[in-house]
């Protein structure tokens, strides 16, 4: 984790990133597709590719992921969760993530698919709209 774990968690949950997404940046499996997918979002806004890549499904994970120093990442909204639950094998979440770079403000709108494999929950891809 490279911000404050007492800080509040970039993922809108209201929560501190130590007891919100922290823990799962860390290591620890989400426990929901929708969980993994507000960690992502998390380490986005962290500039955490490492764990971006870690949380991507390897049949779809590209070599290496460069994150633009320049974007800053302001909210994200969760539009839609389909499945994802704990005893699921796939999910759907859609969300927006509203962003500033130097071209102004910007939301990304997409709907993510996630599998979980061995109890660990992982981003397949996803369809902006």
């Amino acid at each position: 984790m490279t911000a404050t774990a007492s800080g509040r968690c970039p993922c809108g949950s209201g929560d501190v990133l130590g007891s919100c997404c922290g823990p799962i940046l860390d290591g620890r499996p989400a426990p929901t597709a929708e969980r993994l997918m507000r960690s992502r979002y998390s380490a986005f806004s962290l500039g955490d590719a490492a764990y971006l890549l870690r949380s991507w499904h390897p049949s779809t994970r590209p070599a290496a992921l460069d994150l633009d120093d320049d974007v800053r990442w302001l909210r994200l909204d969760v539009l839609d969760v389909e499945r994802g639950g704990p005893f699921d094998t796939d999910g759907v979440v859609e969300f927006e993530a509203v962003h500033r770079d130097a071209s102004g403000r910007g939301v990304l709108h997409e709907r993510s698919r996630f599998v979980r494999e061995a109890g660990r929950w992982f981003y397949l891809d996803g369809v902006t709209a």
